[in-house]
């Protein structure tokens, strides 16, 4: 156990490069193999890490030299990819959404449960330091019992989209409710609990998206009567990601993850008893966007302990984020409240 995981990555994308780099980067892994389905970013990747390029990822899943696969690609062939990894042994990390819908979620975990083996969901932003840091306050109390909890998401998206995979759904299983959505609501469940109730509201404003939506508007009702609205968009001119939570007590803000969503900030409010302004503190987080290397730390030490203790992200994480990714769908569809 003191020698170095083998990984490999499927997929040499911008997400997949990076989790090459910081497998190979990592004092426990080594980026050992990569494959794309374009050779020059395999071929690119592998020289970057020091890794080998794979023909396809049926040949890199097959070697027996690997301990850890990760997969990021389209959301079409994550699923397939990541249950043939499991089937031969491997601990997977599998980029978000976990696949592109609740049978692919629950298709993975039923392979990494019989496999006896780790499988990890791509949910970087637990590991943001201010969302971080909020989500401790949430767990000490410190803002009182949560009666709401509010999340703004989105980017711009660019002329040609409807032409790339994100914009076909059998490639995609759906659009920026899945894309970007699935992030706040594995987020919303990590603070808030698991929802009672949903309603959404999907639109197609702009892009020519055949079908799939640039704009989602969702609601949670929660058993304890706390209320959760989310707007995920593809419209937002400027990149914005805004999360709050709402306690009787107080309330937490956090702004931007860094880089084109602007520098990542926590605002804390505590409520005054006898009213008025509240009292108020801001850390401001600047310097690198660290998630993916605190999010690998976290992947590695769940592998070393064989899957035993508490990783965030986890597959059960993973499937219930969509189910309720699929529970808003239902309820666009249906256009009333669904069961969530």
């Amino acid at each position: 156990m003191n020698a170095k995981l083998r990984v490999g990555v499927v997929g040499c994308g911008l997400i997949g490069r990076r989790r090459a780099e910081q497998a190979a980067g990592h004092r426990e892994t080594e980026c050992v193999a990569v494959s794309d389905v374009d050779m020059n970013a395999a071929a690119t990747t592998a020289q970057v890490v020091g890794a080998a390029p794979a023909a396809d990822w049926h040949s890199l899943v097959e070697r027996t030299d690997l301990d850890l696969v990760v997969v990021s690609t389209p959301n079409r062939f994550l699923c397939d990819i990541a249950v043939a990894a499991l089937e031969r042994g491997k601990h997977v990390l599998v980029e978000k959404p976990m696949g592109r819908n609740v049978t692919e979620a629950e298709r993975m975990r039923r392979a990494a449960c019989a496999a006896r083996r780790v499988l990890k969901v791509g949910f970087n932003h637990r590991y943001h330091p201010a969302i971080a840091a909020a989500h401790q306050l949430v767990a000490q109390g410190a803002l009182g019992e949560i009666i709401n909890v509010r999340c703004r998401y989105g980017h711009g998206g660019r002329p040609g989209y409807e032409r790339e995979w994100r914009g076909r759904r059998e490639l995609a299983g759906g659009g920026e409710l899945l894309d970007q959505g699935v992030h706040v609501v594995d987020l919303m469940h990590w603070f808030a609990g698991v929802p009672r109730d949903a309603f959404a509201l999907l639109q197609t404003a702009v892009w020519p998206l055949q079908g799939l939506e640039d704009n989602a508007f969702g609601l949670f009702r929660f058993a304890s009567g706390a209320v959760a609205s989310l707007h995920t968009s593809w419209t937002q001119w400027k990149n914005i990601f805004s999360f709050e939570v709402t306690g009787r007590t107080g309330a937490a803000v956090v702004q931007g993850l860094g880089g084109s969503y602007g520098v990542e900030t926590l605002t804390v409010y505590h409520r005054r008893p006898e009213g008025g302004a509240p009292q108020e503190t801001t850390q401001v987080f600047e310097g690198a966007d660290e998630s993916w290397r605190l999010e690998w730390d976290d992947f590695v030490a769940a592998v070393r302990r064989g899957a035993a203790g508490p990783m965030l992200g986890n597959m059960d994480d993973g499937v219930l984020a969509m189910r309720l990714i699929d529970a808003l769908y239902r309820s666009a569809a249906a256009g009333s409240v669904v069961a969530a």
